[in-house]
């Protein structure tokens, strides 16, 4: 995995995907202040890259999980992903909203899902994991089995880790914060000077307030 996290790493970098700026912080929806933003779904436009990315969590899905009977995409980033790497493995598809429509149906799960299948969560990228584990525990309340979740990245916050462990999801990603950093480093996107700042934000996100 480490060659993987390295490499997809780069390709990120390369289409701007992941972008570093220590000196002028981006600011998250949850009002956190952060010196890296990442959006996988650039990726959707590069034909090459998107087709990497299938074909990725699709090996890994086959490889850690085994027998899946059902794919699931975390709306709305993992939407298509999701929809990608079931149509590759020939599987059903879902996808779990953040919250019910309000008209309608009032569906939570999009597609169907029957009792005792085995799934497999596809989210985009993994920050606290609240909102992947809502989408969790919205399968296991559909009489489902989650096997496990793969993403393409996780920032690593330790929050992120307790909560998965706590849930008894297995994740996998295909690159991290680690290895972002790293590649930035090696590339010259980002100066030795940087990374102490880019480590302390990770340590504490919620407190960090710029370099």
């Amino acid at each position: 995995m480490k060659a993987l996290e390295k490499l997809f790493a780069e390709k990120l970098l390369k289409v701007k995907a992941v972008k570093i700026q220590p000196a002028n912080p981006f600011t998250w929806a949850s009002g956190w202040k952060s010196p890296i933003y990442c959006d996988n779904r650039k990726t959707l436009s590069y034909p090459a890259l998107r087709n990497f990315v299938k074909l990725e969590l699709c090996r890994v899905i086959l490889e850690k999980f085994g027998q899946v009977d059902a794919i699931a995409g975390v709306a709305t980033g993992a939407i298509a992903q999701g929809a990608l790497v079931a149509e590759e493995l020939n599987l059903p598809f879902v996808y779990v909203r953040s919250s019910p429509k309000d008209h309608g149906l009032e569906n939570l799960i999009e597609g169907e899902l029957r009792p005792g299948m085995k799934v497999v969560v596809v989210e985009d990228l993994i920050s606290t994991g609240g909102s992947s584990l809502k989408a969790v525990e919205a399968i296991r309340r559909d009489g489902c089995e989650v096997i496990g979740m793969v993403a393409s990245f996780t920032y690593g916050f330790d929050v992120s880790v307790k909560a998965f462990l706590n849930a008894k999801v297995e994740l996998v990603t295909l690159t991290n914060y680690n290895a972002v950093l790293d590649a930035a480093l090696k590339t010259n996107y980002i100066d030795e000077d940087d990374i102490p700042v880019l480590q302390a934000w990770r340590e504490d996100p919620a407190h960090w307030t710029g370099k």
